[in-house]
């Protein structure tokens, strides 16, 4: 080796020693992607966990007069177990969401449908006119059909004046219809954004195929068509069911006594009634009975489509 060469290696500088961290993420693919999410979680848990937890610890607490006493216990959840109108309330929030989960879904399919396999230019603009009315506020919205289903409103006044009933139709307002109708029109867009996604996926050769194997339109939809935008369909149903079941503002104002919900019961407990544990507890246990509910209806579809694999 020359004397050159030497002193070129001698200047070198030393190779830094790899540290077991640095081994360690350059092994784990799994540990790069959990630091890469770590800002997301982090703000995950300042956002969701953190407020659930405390949400929990409240739930074991009792109301002491005007104060909160700290002792944990699960007296709440006992009287949320043993007193009747806590499982009306709950019983009737889900018919309530239910019935408009599903008028939700049937109305807006074939909407999501026709644009998918229909329209063929411009579908953005599609979208976008469909999911217009949605942009005002939820609050206008609920107001708009105060005004529509009113003893003096748009139905009311136009059935009395094409002569078909003589008295305005007092089950329009006020009522579980009520509340039914205006939950669907306000979660609509909620609806069709998942429904289309999933039919726009939808490979068209497997219906050319259908139709050169015999299948008619109905056939063809039926077998093929619906099956596979069933994604579609239980993500637009969970987006619609789990926030309305909790919803209070349209059963406070369309509802009445008998379209009254678990949700106006809860911001109750926190506003006048200021018995925070307790709108605690139903809260927890408003979320336990969606999460079951979800995890059944979870397994009920898996197992339908293992069926028809």
């Amino acid at each position: 080796m020359t004397e050159t060469s030497v002193q070129t290696s001698a200047a070198e500088p030393a190779a830094k020693p790899v540290s077991r961290l640095e081994r360690l993420l350059y092994r784990s693919e799994a540990l790069r992607g959990y630091l890469l999410m770590s800002p997301t979680l982090l703000i995950m848990t300042i956002g969701i966990i953190v407020p659930f937890l405390i949400l929990v610890t409240m739930s074991l607490w009792t109301r002491d007069g005007f104060s909160f006493d700290a002792t944990l216990t699960i007296a709440n959840y006992l009287r949320v177990w043993n007193e009747p109108i806590f499982g009306a309330l709950l019983r009737r929030s889900f018919w309530i969401s239910g019935v408009a989960t599903v008028a939700t879904v049937v109305l807006c399919y074939p909407m999501a449908y026709y644009v998918a396999f229909h329209v063929h230019r411009n579908k953005m603009m599609w979208i976008i006119l469909m999911t217009l009315p949605f942009w005002t506020s939820y609050l206008l919205r609920v107001f708009a059909w105060k005004v529509i289903l009113g003893y003096e409103g748009v139905i009311n006044s136009g059935l009395q004046g094409l002569g078909m009933i003589e008295e305005p139709l007092s089950f329009l307002l006020y009522s579980k219809s009520a509340v039914i109708i205006t939950l669907a029109h306000a979660w609509a867009a909620f609806a069709i954004l998942p429904l289309y996604v999933s039919l726009e996926k939808i490979d068209k050769s497997l219906l050319e195929a259908a139709t050169d194997l015999g299948d008619g339109p109905v056939a063809r939809f039926w077998r093929i068509t619906f099956p596979l935008s069933m994604p579609g369909i239980i993500a637009a149903s969970f987006l619609i069911f789990i926030p309305t079941t909790g919803d209070y503002i349209t059963p406070a104002l369309l509802g009445g006594p008998d379209g009254a919900m678990i949700g106006n019961f809860i911001q109750l407990q926190f506003g006048a009634v200021n018995n925070w544990p307790m709108g605690a507890t139903l809260s927890i246990v408003l979320m336990l009975w969606i999460a079951a509910i979800a995890l059944v209806f979870l397994f009920i579809t898996r197992q339908a489509e293992r069926r028809v694999s």
